[in-house]
Formats: structure tokens, C-alpha cells, sequence
């Protein structure tokens, strides 16, 4: 009885030590991996960009390899499993060469952009293994179409639009089966609502998603020109042009009063270069005999007109 509790106290002391040691060790092997290695890592790529006529997710998965420096539980991480999980990455149009029909390759340096999104922020390459990434991009029915911006644009008083809204792109390729494709012929952005505009204003408005639909963009950047304006009212001569040799063509009244709006400050007088006409050939070919005048290229600064009358009776005298 005394030699077995004798003999348990051992036994529990080669317990505590088998214990001790392998802690130790798992300890050392954790700290080992924590440790920078050069290992090579290698990820199944898919493809997204917007290439027009094409669709936008290659259709095939390149390997991308790398002898890359990061930590031993990267390493051991990725060599110890069986199956990859899949990285899609989406590349810039300006980095993917066309080296057929359907296939674009990223080729050289460009792949240096982009090794964040392959191995992650933690890892560096040293190297690539694989030198050309080619990804085959399926055809798809497609079509070009316009942008339409729906808007309600209000300016404070003494201001208004220097022009039309720019939007940047106007036009956009849609993708989409042949059904759908052909009851397509623009597409819409969110409303654009602006009130008390005194300086031009610019932004992004997002388009309209449509069912069954894939864009070549979704969003699109506009800018809404605004000027403040000088109003100025003045009144001048009817001139008549393009009137056949011997023929005379009289005008009534012979003069007009014309509100000219003017961007603010005013360079010149512009009153002194606005010039108001009859085009013969209009008048030959109205059945009335009245016609609206036109003008030539608006002064500098003139961003619209108004005349009274809009339109003159025209005699032709014999």
C-alpha cells in the first residue's frame, strides 16, 4: 500500500513534463510561424472588366503563382489545402491587351497592380511565376444607346444656365438577350434636382438599373454650367440676304426689339455686332409671306435672345 502511493506521484510528475515539453514545443513551432518566409503561393483568377461587346466575367480561371515573402501560417495555410477558393479580380481596361477574338491578356509589369487583390495585403512578391495572364471574354449581344438625365434645374435670380448639362459618358453599351435588347433605346439616371443655382454645380448620378440588363457603366458624372447675366435691351435693323438680282424684298416692320442676356461682366458692348435677317429662300419657299428671322454667330458672352416681333411680314416688290 505504501509503494503504490510512492510510485503515483511519479507518475504524475512524467505527466507534467510530457505536458510541459509539448507546450513548449507548440509554443516554439507557433512563434516559428509567425516568422517571414519566401514561399511560392498560388490562386485560381477570374476576371471582371467592362469590354464593349463582351461579357463582363471571363469565362476560364488562370492559375496566378508568385514566390511571395509573408508568414509561415500563410505558408502552411495555402499548401495545406486541397481545394482554392476562387479570387475574382477586376481589371482596368488600359492593362488587358487583345491577343484574340475573344481573349485579353494582362502581360509584364501590369500584373504589379494588381497584387493586392490576388495574394492580399500582408503578402509581398518577390517574383511572378506566371508570366501572362490570359483571360477569354465570351461576345454577348449588345448595343450602344443614350444616356437620358431627367432634371428640374432652378437658378437664383440674375443667373442661368451657361448651356446644356454635359454628362460624361453620354452613351452607354447594354447587354442583354436579343428580346430585351431590342425594347432598348436609352437609358435613364437618377433625377437630377437642383434649386437656388448661382455657380455651375457637378456630381455623379447613378443609372437606373433595368431587369435582365448589364451596362458597360453605372454611373455617369455631369456638369450644370451656370452664369450670372447682365439683361440689356436694344433695337435693331432688319436686314434682308440672299434676295436674286433683280428681285427687292421689303420687310415690315423693318425693325425689331431684341433682349439680349449677357454673362456677367460684360467684355463689350455686344449690341454693336447683333445682326437680325430675312433669308430670301425662306421667304420663297413660306406660303404666308412671314418669316422668322436668323442670325449670325452671337456675339461673345450673349447666352440667349428673345425678339419681338417673332416673325415679319415680307413683300416682295415688283
Amino acid at each position: 500500500m505504501t509503494g503504490k502511493q510512492h510510485r503515483n506521484p511519479l507518475g504524475r510528475e512524467w505527466v507534467i513534463l510530457a505536458a510541459s515539453v509539448l507546450i513548449a514545443g507548440l509554443i516554439w513551432f507557433l512563434s516559428q510561424l509567425s516568422n517571414v518566409y519566401t514561399g511560392t503561393i498560388s490562386v485560381p483568377v477570374v476576371a471582371e472588366c467592362n469590354i464593349d461587346g463582351h461579357r463582363g466575367t471571363s469565362a476560364n480561371t488562370v492559375i496566378v503563382s508568385a514566390r511571395c515573402r509573408t508568414d509561415g501560417f500563410r505558408l502552411v495555410r495555402e499548401h495545406s489545402r486541397r481545394e482554392k477558393k476562387v479570387v475574382k479580380v477586376r481589371f482596368d481596361r488600359g492593362d488587358l491587351r487583345r491577343t484574340g477574338p475573344e481573349t485579353f491578356s494582362v502581360i509584364g509589369g501590369a500584373k504589379n497592380n494588381y497584387i493586392s487583390q490576388f495574394f492580399g495585403e500582408e503578402t509581398a512578391v518577390e517574383a511572378f511565376i506566371t508570366d501572362t495572364l490570359s483571360f477569354v471574354f465570351p461576345t454577348e449581344m449588345h448595343k450602344k444607346v443614350p444616356v437620358d438625365v431627367p432634371s428640374a434645374l432652378h437658378c437664383r435670380s440674375q443667373y442661368m444656365l451657361g448651356g446644356p448639362v454635359r454628362i460624361t459618358p453620354d452613351s452607354v453599351t447594354v447587354y442583354a438577350d436579343a428580346g430585351i435588347l431590342e425594347g432598348i433605346d436609352k437609358v435613364s439616371s437618377a433625377r437630377l434636382v437642383l434649386t437656388d443655382l448661382n455657380r455651375s454645380r457637378h456630381g455623379i448620378l447613378k443609372l437606373d438599373e433595368i431587369p435582365g440588363v448589364r451596362m458597360s457603366k453605372t454611373e455617369i458624372s455631369y456638369e450644370v454650367p451656370v452664369s450670372r447675366y447682365v439683361e440689356l435691351r436694344t433695337t435693331v435693323p432688319v436686314e434682308v440676304w440672299n434676295v436674286p438680282a433683280g428681285h427687292q424684298l421689303q420687310v415690315f416692320p423693318p425693325t425689331a426689339s431684341v433682349v439680349m442676356r449677357c454673362a456677367f461682366p460684360l467684355q463689350k458692348d455686344p449690341a454693336a455686332s447683333f445682326k437680325l435677317y430675312i433669308d430670301y429662300r425662306d421667304f420663297s419657299a413660306s406660303l404666308s409671306g412671314r418669316c422668322a428671322p436668323r442670325t449670325i454667330r452671337l456675339p461673345a458672352g450673349v447666352l440667349e435672345y428673345h425678339v419681338q416681333p417673332e416673325v415679319f411680314d415680307c413683300v416682295e416688290l415688283k
